[in-house]
């Protein structure tokens, strides 16, 4: 796997569906916000749509900090479609399809199987990639955590201090010497 961490993050074109509908998505569209890209296996399965729904409950949390989310995986259109109306209805934020599995590759989540593994990736407002985080298809990821990671990016950016282990808003930096 190569490290795309604090390089321009890969830009992409596809279809995505939001709120039902059928968009087109371009990452760079998103530049002066910070961007979390969750790649997942497939739709209909057991661990994703907990993650989505999980995601979603703290959507606000996300957009209060200039952060958007992308789901992604290798499924059509029509199939997040399906699954968004059956069970995906509170999720608000844009599934995207990655039918040509040319994001996957592109952020190194393919596997031989032709899906994706669960891939976290944090993407400043400038493009770059802060953070990367790859899971096995059987384990889902903590919200927290990347909430916990967005704000800290976010302060070492502005304040130019690092943050320590379990760093959280509010904590004092670290004042490198």
């Amino acid at each position: 796997m190569t490290s795309l961490i604090g390089h321009e993050a890969p830009n992409f074109v596809a279809q995505a569906v939001k709120n039902g509908d059928i968009i087109d998505v371009q990452l760079k569209d998103y530049r002066g916000k910070f961007v979390v890209l969750l790649f997942y296996p497939l739709d209909f399965t057991f661990v994703c749509p907990t993650e989505l729904l999980a995601f979603q409950e703290k959507i606000k949390h996300f957009q209060d900090r200039n952060c958007e989310i992308l789901a992604i995986s290798v499924d059509s259109v029509y199939t997040h479609r399906a699954w968004w109306n059956h069970e995906l209805k509170a999720v608000s934020f844009p599934i995207v399809s990655d039918i040509t599995k040319t994001i996957c590759l592109n952020y190194s989540t393919l596997i031989d199987k032709g899906i994706s593994l669960r891939g976290t990736y944090i993407i400043d407002a400038d493009g770059l990639v802060q953070h990367m985080a790859v899971n096995n298809l059987g384990i889902g990821r903590g919200v927290e955590e990347v909430l916990r990671l967005v704000d800290a990016i976010q302060y070492h950016k502005s304040h130019g201090e690092v943050c320590p282990a379990n760093w959280h808003s509010g904590d004092r930096g670290i004042i490198p010497k």
